[in-house]
């Protein structure tokens, strides 16, 4: 366990804790194996039942696990000292309790951590940790698939294609191996805890495995489980709009949207999800989220591209997109990764487009990268999973990604033909 406030001599800025393998050997998530992580509350009173445990013991059994998991970071039971030793044995044999393994931990400048972890079957995914020592709290921002299926030009998960989707168990267990290297177990909410809110954020869109991501989340949600606040958890989507209402019905978190343009036809080319969505459409089922309301406000998310999307008429245009919708505008600076084709707006222009947007009422933050020396900042995050026999995007001489924005895109004239179809594949 790394001491969380001194780096240790094991601790350096790139510490590699073992090898990464190469490509995978399969595409499919593997079978779960009764994976007692990200269990939720009846799921883990079946797999007890089966295991023998009599009805009337059921709740409180499972409130006994739920306790060595999650409040006190167990990855065995065999330590569960009032569970029956009987009990535990046979648990022992049919269930597990997972944890991704940490292949490399990088340490940024700023206190910033990120994580790529190997799954059990040898994907790979980035976890990042984003401290805030004034507050006393933390962020881990989570992702949800291994690669991705967008494409966003700007986002450098989007040159890694999709491997596959995250289970529950493999969401829940970036956050137990966070909590086990910062040394944040058996604290509860207000006492002292390191992570204090997630952010589904990271790698892949959570609407495309929303299953999962909400099997995940309630578990995160649970008293009795982490026990993190509905209202501390906020989900980012690029706008797979037919799941935006269960994320309020079934989370209750925070919403986020990864807004980026103001015209369909720069959005087309930035985040081709938008030829199936369109941003009509978007921001209606934004104005119908079951939360919405001036105590939980949208989060409209917007890079800054210099010269693309960061124009006085993109500021005006966003203020009426918006308009009647309870928000907030978060200005994310455009933060470069290898390969990337575009350039951060300038600090004057970033300081302009937010005055404007602040003049219409609504607040817009200019959000500070964290951890951009280690690539751990909004929009960097890219694994080295690839599905076999499948180049990446970056190799593909026909990709998407490839070519440069047309002006009619960048002013608002929607230009189709150099538009790239939506590969869900």
């Amino acid at each position: 366990m790394v001491n969380p406030d001194v780096a240790s001599p094991g601790l350096s800025a790139d510490t590699t804790v073992a090898s990464v393998p190469g490509p995978l050997a399969g595409t499919r998530a593997p079978e779960p194996v009764a994976d007692l992580t990200g269990m939720r509350r009846n799921d883990l009173a079946a797999a007890l039942s089966r295991a023998g445990v009599p009805k009337s013991e059921l709740d409180l059994r499972g409130t006994q696990i739920r306790t060595w998991i999650y409040r006190k970071g167990a990855t065995s039971l065999n330590c569960a000292i009032g569970l029956p030793k009987a009990l535990r044995a046979r648990l022992g044999e049919s269930c597990t309790i997972g944890r991704p393994e940490i292949a490399r931990r990088q340490l940024s400048v700023d206190g910033t951590r990120k994580y790529l972890l190997r799954l059990g079957d040898g994907s790979l995914v980035e976890t990042v940790y984003i401290p805030e020592p004034d507050r006393g709290t933390g962020t881990l921002c989570l992702s949800s698939q291994v690669g991705c299926t967008l494409t966003c030009r700007f986002c450098h998960t989007g040159t890694q294609r999709l491997v596959r989707n995250l289970t529950a168990a493999e969401i829940v267990g970036q956050l137990l191996v966070a909590r086990d290297d910062l040394g944040d177990w058996n604290t509860l909410p207000g006492t002292g805890r390191r992570i204090t809110n997630v952010v589904l954020m990271g790698m892949g869109e959570p609407l495309f495995n929303t299953d999962a991501v909400i099997r995940a989340m309630q578990v995160v949600r649970d008293h009795e489980g982490i026990a993190i606040s509905r209202r501390k958890i906020t989900l980012s989507t690029s706008g797979v709009v037919p799941e935006i209402a269960r994320v309020g019905t079934e989370i209750g978190c925070m919403l986020a949207i990864s807004l980026h343009a103001t015209t369909d036809a720069l959005r087309d080319r930035l985040i081709p999800i938008n030829r199936k969505y369109p941003l009509a459409e978007l921001l209606q089922a934004c104005r119908d989220y079951p939360r919405l309301s001036n105590a939980e406000r949208i989060i409209f998310e917007y890079v800054m591209l210099k010269g693309v999307n960061d124009s006085d008429d993109d500021a005006r245009r966003l203020i009426a997109l918006i308009d009647g919708i309870p928000a907030k505008v978060n200005l994310i600076p455009f933060n470069p990764w290898p390969g990337a084709e575009f350039e951060c707006s300038d600090p004057d222009r970033l300081r302009r487009f937010g005055d404007i947007i602040n003049r219409a009422g609504y607040s817009s933050p200019v959000r500070t990268p964290r951890g951009a020396d280690i690539l751990a900042a909004c929009g960097q995050l890219r694994s080295d999973s690839l599905r076999r026999g499948r180049r990446t995007l970056r190799e593909s001489p026909d990709s998407p990604m490839s070519g440069s924005l047309s002006r009619s895109e960048i002013h608002g004239r929607r230009d189709t033909s150099a538009v790239p179809t939506l590969n869900r594949s």
